[in-house]
């Protein structure tokens, strides 16, 4: 109730102990010792911007609701600890530490998209985002690790990218998809493109936007 009233489109709650397969040092526990339950919400992405010829509404959507849901983080973190709840929140995307230069990649101290499937708010696509059967994978997460032990809500059974299709990887320009992971070198090499006055823009969403489940699961 606390998470709906502060904006979330989603929430739901995973036991710290379901992250058994995260690797060592980016477990709950590893983060904060004391966590036993990790609340999980989402906001949704207008997908409107995924239309746009330019690149530049995408990019401003994105950081937008990355802020939003910063926000929202400390604001449902504050009034959980009303409560003499120990709270510890999780960036909805920088900073994190974890950055091997030589294949530009970065990983978050906890992987929101595993802990959203844990938490019951969707199915991993075959493009490594997380998509829900209402909103698909236009979605923005957000997490806080708890001291307290609360009831779980259960993975989800329905079925996310179809057997057959391989759109995302097939489109990919850079071959970066294998349907399990992504290659950010690779990735990277595309999708962030930094102009001349120093914006920071999101160039390629061609893994979201051809997905058949980009603005919710039909099957």
């Amino acid at each position: 109730e606390i998470v709906n009233i502060h904006g979330a489109d989603l929430c739901g709650i995973a036991a710290a102990e379901k992250f058994a397969e995260a690797p060592e040092g980016f477990h709950p526990n590893d983060i904060f010792s004391g966590c036993r339950s990790v609340v999980v919400f989402a906001r949704r992405l207008p997908a409107g911007s995924l239309s746009a010829q330019s690149c530049v509404p995408y990019t401003h959507v994105n950081k937008l609701i990355t802020e939003e849901v910063d926000r929202m983080t400390l604001s449902i973190s504050s009034a959980i600890e009303e409560y003499k709840i120990r709270t510890v929140i999780i960036p909805s995307d920088d900073p994190y530490e974890h950055w091997e230069p030589e294949n530009k990649y970065g990983r978050g101290i906890l992987s929101l998209r595993h802990a959203g499937y844990l938490a019951g708010l969707g199915v991993l696509g075959k493009n490594t985002l997380l998509m829900n059967r209402e909103y698909g994978n236009m979605l923005q997460l957000g997490a806080i690790l708890l001291d307290v032990e609360l009831e779980p809500d259960s993975p989800v059974n329905y079925i996310g990218c179809p057997e057959d299709c391989s759109l995302c990887i097939d489109i990919c320009p850079q071959g970066a998809l294998d349907g399990r992971t992504v290659d950010q070198k690779r990735c990277r090499q595309l999708s962030i493109n930094i102009t001349e006055k120093g914006y920071t823009l999101k160039k390629c969403n061609l893994c979201r936007s051809i997905c058949p489940n980009v603005v919710g699961i039909s099957s």
